[in-house]
């Protein structure tokens, strides 16, 4: 048997942790530069306010109902994340995280010891709320998929108290009848809108199609999740995550950049973030492209685009920021306003792996950015970073409706009064 476990509207839950003064009130988290709703709990759905709707054209409707409005706290949800996992995964032998507020759980070497599924996903959710205020719902069945679909039913139905298990082949049309094709994990949207077509509207009918024409219609990823649907497992998770064959980091400004030196500093901070995590995962770059546009909705978009290439492979922050200063005057123009840049670190090797120049020299401080890592990994991002990001950065990201940072910064540790 498998658990997926899933904090309940996570954003707007981590926000409550420290206001708990907050959790009976509508409330709903904005995206970057504080454009579009990307979590709302259901007190905030309840009042008709979507999800993924820009905030401009329903900023009226959250001050009329008093909603919560809250910009996102990346640095107070990604602790939150991590200690809510280790608590989760004190729960099975064998834990995989699958995203910032789902974990995967197995229970295949240790069923036995489990008298109780339901009392062991009642524990799970209470010892997630002891530990760390957030409140989760358990989905347990004997494949990925059918507890994938254990924990939607256990979100959408009240009366489940945030848990449901499938055991049993009642349990299982029961709740597969409940929920539409386009609740199954894998169904996307177009997907789903064939299925439909198809005259298969339920989870249940999906189950019951054939697993072979389905995959001759669609692919093999169906034929899976049909197969999983009825019980027998094809899914699995690899407990070895793939290093990434190529890193981006990019965002749009939260104010236009109009000068050389603004442009150089965003792609310098940008260049610090994919560098960061080249190290993480122990890879070299051969290649750093370049990118920086305008708006598309500018009256002429324009778009730039340039590549660097290291004759080293290389890492590090502070060569890459030097060679990007060597090629700045190539995305840059008098009188564009540049609304998005960015980095792309392409053709990415394994440090362990170099082919090393005897003609050429690299140029990278390995010491120098691991003791950089190191002190932003303990004290938080940017405690340390190149001056070439510039110390006043008026293009960074907007962020007015930010709470703070209570786990992370030594300056928004709560302070109580006892009286």
């Amino acid at each position: 048997m498998f658990a997926l476990v899933d904090a309940t509207s996570f954003y707007c839950s981590a926000e409550q942790v420290f206001r708990p003064e907050w959790r009976n009130r509508p409330m709903v988290v904005l995206s970057n530069n504080d454009g579009c709703i990307v979590a709302a709990n259901r007190l905030a759905t309840n009042l008709g306010v979507p999800k993924f709707q820009p905030y401009f054209q329903i900023a009226e409707k959250c001050r009329h109902h008093n909603v919560i409005v809250l910009s996102s706290n990346y640095e107070l949800y990604a602790d939150l994340s991590s200690k809510m996992m280790q608590v989760i995964g004190q729960f099975a032998p064998e834990q995989h995280i699958y995203s910032i507020d789902e974990s995967f759980l197995s229970f295949k070497h240790c069923q036995q010891a489990i008298p109780c599924l339901a009392t062991h996903a009642k524990r799970i959710r209470q010892t997630v709320w002891q530990y760390t205020r957030l409140p989760v719902c358990v989905g347990i069945g004997p494949t990925l998929t059918l507890a994938k679909v254990a924990n939607k039913a256990a979100k959408l139905t009240p009366s489940s108290k945030g848990i449901c298990i499938i055991n049993n082949e009642q349990a299982r049309r029961a709740t597969l009848s409940a929920l539409t094709v386009g609740d199954i994990w894998g169904i996307g949207r177009k997907t789903a809108a064939k299925l439909t077509a198809m005259n298969i509207h339920t989870a249940w009918a999906l189950a019951n199609a054939s697993p072979s024409m389905m995959r001759k219609q669609f692919n093999v990823e169906i034929e899976r999740t049909i197969r999983e649907l009825n019980g027998i497992e094809c899914k699995q998770w690899d407990n070895v995550k793939v290093d990434k064959q190529q890193i981006f980091s990019t965002r749009s400004v939260g104010e236009r950049i109009t000068d050389i030196n603004g442009l150089h500093q965003a792609l310098c901070m940008h260049i610090s973030i994919a560098a960061a995590k080249a190290r993480k995962q122990n890879s070299l770059c051969k290649v750093m492209m370049l990118f920086a546009h305008n708006s598309p909705h500018d009256s002429y978009p324009q778009s730039f685009k340039v590549n660097v290439n290291f004759t080293c492979a290389t890492n590090c922050s502070a060569e890459m920021s030097h060679a990007a200063s060597s090629v700045i005057h190539k995305l840059y123009r008098p009188g564009v306003h540049y609304y998005k840049v960015g980095v792309g670190l392409l053709d990415l090797i394994n440090s362990q792996h170099q082919q090393l120049d005897l003609f050429n020299v690299s140029k990278a401080k390995p010491q120098l950015m691991q003791v950089l890592d190191n002190i932003n990994h303990r004290y938080g991002r940017d405690t340390l970073y190149l001056g070439a990001q510039g110390t006043q950065q008026k293009w960074a990201m907007h962020r007015n409706f930010l709470s703070p940072q209570y786990t992370t910064d030594w300056r928004h540790i709560p302070i109580i009064r006892c009286e």
